[in-house]
């Protein structure tokens, strides 16, 4: 909980109930002459620290309480003395022993509200709820505190329930690669969980600053982590990264002391805003203020990157000053990557995310539509905990749910970082046992809070004919939706590529790059089988001049044994219509083939079927007949591939001699295909 909260009603409190000198309700006069003295400790500032001289004051109050031990306004200073100076286990001691004394008296209930609201930062869950439920007994509350107070009950009743029925939890520190005896918090990874950058909070100079430092994975363990180069780590405040999934494109907060830029090309419009750089090959470009309508005058901070790389989640915030949990106030916003390569006007996210009061550590889960972030105003455990929502078909998100006990407790929750997989998180916490401050630990995601599963795609990009390595436009396609999932493109210097794929779903994935044939991939991760591994596979791209070789149109599909287009066909068609009609001087062969199993005549008559109804969409496309000629090949032409620089054909006799019914049923696929040859002129 937000200790300014409760500073606030010691405030209220001592300036309505404590008795005034002269008015002490004691006889006792040694004991009010130490209490004297202790008021007038607090006001001497210790040279050391600059600060009240608590430690001097309590000494007093302790030895007055000694000579009266029912001098209730003894208890008062005590408690607030106790908590001014971080002591919050005494202060909850000293207002419990006031209750008890027999001259005790109040009209107003404040001590009530004091102590609840110290026992809930305490975690004092039973205490807390029958001293705020006391406190509303009390006719005349403050409006604030009235509503402050009934939020305190209802917290403790959903944290009494919430720890009777916790959720599995077993944090594990992810060692001393990553964690130091300074501060680390803020991870993200990259979807092949090959690369974790996180935030280090360091000493340069006498001076604390914000630095990154990115540890590799070495075969289970986090490598030592190595600080970002000079021009991304600079020795201003560098924060809360966000990765584009391949983990080339870096979008993060840079904070300046003023608004004319520190860093090579940075430049700021508010007191934090977010930057981006790219990596090409091994090397990080100088990071530039994030292009478009993000960054304002207010800060802006934390962000999270979609997988398509066109969604950007962040917190925009502003001092609020009006004490409380309410005082820094942060909401979440989204901005969507515009045509022209900039970011749109960011909008806020609906009033059932964002609270009146404050939202944090934002995190789009590489799903694309399950977010993770931190809040103080919606119920939960006390101070922030961490909520999930998720991104509906319509376009709403769901009301947050809590990620239940022990994950959130009493202390404030933030920093969760969510594995592709789902099955593991990251999360930062300062609990007993760590190597210094926060550190980094890693637990497995209890089921009932697990995103959708998210697997990936790696391969490299290259010319067929003269094996440069290539840049290229990749879109990953929801077949059943038509919807692009994945925009991204391959590393100019070596044709390197990572593509997210959310299982549960038909993929279509399109590669294509002005001068060369469009190449696609299907991945059916609706089938179980074919969602359990990462993917890897290379892109040879064929050279339009180079009219050798088949292209297989991957995602054309077929109802069993029938030559009707299935609905999901219509995405590559379309795209292939589209190719087509940018080169109206191609003339092209579409060709149908089948597997060996059935009846040779009656496969031949099916591949020809099959590819007169492409031919026949293509042209309901627009495409011009005499572009294109059809022809079925049934059984004859098993499809092949190169391995070790030999080409292997797919003929029943290999089949047959596969070890597994899997590979068998894969072999068999391969064969089954619409593929299109290019015709010389």
């Amino acid at each position: 909980m937000n200790k300014l909260f409760t500073l606030l009603a010691f405030v209220l409190f001592v300036s309505c109930s404590l008795a005034q000198p002269g008015q002490w309700d004691t006889k006792n006069k040694k004991a009010i002459k130490l209490v004297e003295q202790g008021m007038a400790a607090v006001r001497t500032l210790n040279p050391n620290t600059g600060l009240p001289d608590y430690a001097t004051a309590l000494e007093y109050i302790d030895k007055a309480i000694e000579r009266d031990p029912s001098f209730s306004d003894a208890y008062f200073l005590k408690a607030e003395y106790s908590l001014q100076s971080g002591d919050a286990t005494s202060a909850i001691e000293a207002y419990t022993t006031l209750l008890t004394l027999p001259n005790f008296h109040t009209s107003t209930g404040y001590v009530y509200y004091d102590l609840a609201a110290l026992e809930l930062m305490e975690g004092m869950y039973d205490e807390a709820l029958g001293h705020a439920k006391k406190y509303a007994t009390f006719k005349g509350a403050p409006e604030d505190m009235a509503r402050e107070n009934a939020w305190m009950i209802k917290t403790c009743e959903f944290a009494v329930d919430a720890k009777k029925h916790p959720v599995p939890f077993d944090p594990i520190n992810v060692g001393a690669g990553v964690n130091s005896f300074e501060l680390e918090y803020f991870p993200t990874l990259t979807v092949d969980q090959s690369q974790l950058l996180f935030t280090r909070l360091v000493t340069s100079k006498g001076n604390p600053q914000e630095d990154f430092f990115i540890s590799t994975d070495l075969d289970g363990y986090w490598n030592t982590g190595e600080p970002m180069p000079n021009n991304i780590n600079t020795t201003f405040n560098e924060g809360a990264p966000t990765f584009a999934p391949d983990g080339r494109t870096l979008i993060f907060v840079g904070c300046a002391i003023d608004r004319v830029g520190y860093g090579p090309g940075r430049r700021g419009y508010g007191s934090c805003d977010l930057f981006i750089t790219e990596k090409r090959g091994n090397e990080w470009l100088n990071p530039i203020n994030l292009p478009g309508n993000v960054n304002t005058q207010h800060w802006e901070t934390q962000p999270s990157l979609s997988s398509d790389g066109k969604t950007l989640y962040f917190i925009r915030g502003q001092i609020r000053g009006q004490g409380g949990r309410n005082q820094r106030n942060g909401d979440i916003y989204v901005s969507k990557l515009q045509e022209d390569g900039t970011w749109g006007t960011a909008e806020k996210l609906p009033d059932n995310i964002n609270t009146p009061y404050s939202e944090s550590s934002v995190l789009i889960h590489p799903d694309g539509k399950t977010l993770y972030f931190s809040s103080n105003g919606h119920l939960g455990m006390g101070g922030y905990d961490l909520y999930m929502t998720t991104l509906q078909p319509d376009g709403s998100w769901s009301n947050p749910k809590n990620l239940g006990y022990p994950i959130n407790t009493h202390h404030d929750e933030n920093s969760l970082l969510v594995f592709a997989n789902g099955e593991l998180a990251i999360f930062a916490s300062d609990r007993p046992g760590g190597l210094g401050g926060l550190d980094l630990y890693q637990f497995k995601m209890p089921e009932s809070i697990r995103p959708t599963k998210t697997t990936y795609m790696t391969g490299t990009v290259y010319d067929v004919v003269t094996n440069k390595k290539l840049e290229a436009h990749f879109r990953l396609v929801d077949l059943e939706t038509g919807k692009e999932v994945v925009s991204s493109k391959s590393d100019p210097v070596n044709g390197s590529f990572l593509v997210t794929l959310p299982v549960d779903r038909n993929y279509a994935l399109f590669v294509d790059k002005e001068g060369y044939h469009p190449y696609t991939v299907n991945f059916n991760l609706i089938v179980p089988e074919n969602s359990e591994e990462p993917y890897h596979q290379d892109v040879p791209l064929i050279p339009l001049e180079s009219n050798t070789g088949e292209h297989i149109l991957a995602n054309v599909l077929f109802d069993l044994d029938k030559a009707t287009l299935r609905k999901e066909s219509f995405v590559e068609l379309n795209e292939f219509a589209a190719f087509l009609k940018s080169h109206p001087n191609m003339k092209v062969e579409l060709q149908g083939h089948t597997d060996a199993q059935g009846d040779d005549a009656h496969n031949m008559e099916l591949s020809k079927n099959r590819a007169k109804a492409v031919y026949d969409y293509l042209v309901s496309q627009g495409v011009n007949p005499k572009q294109m000629t059809h022809k079925g090949f049934g059984e004859t032409k098993p499809s092949s591939f190169f391995k070790d620089g030999k080409e292997i054909v797919r003929t029943e006799e290999w089949i047959n001699a596969l070890p597994t019914d899997k590979e068998k049923k894969y072999a068999h696929q391969q064969n089954r295909r619409t593929v299109y040859i290019v015709l010389p002129n």
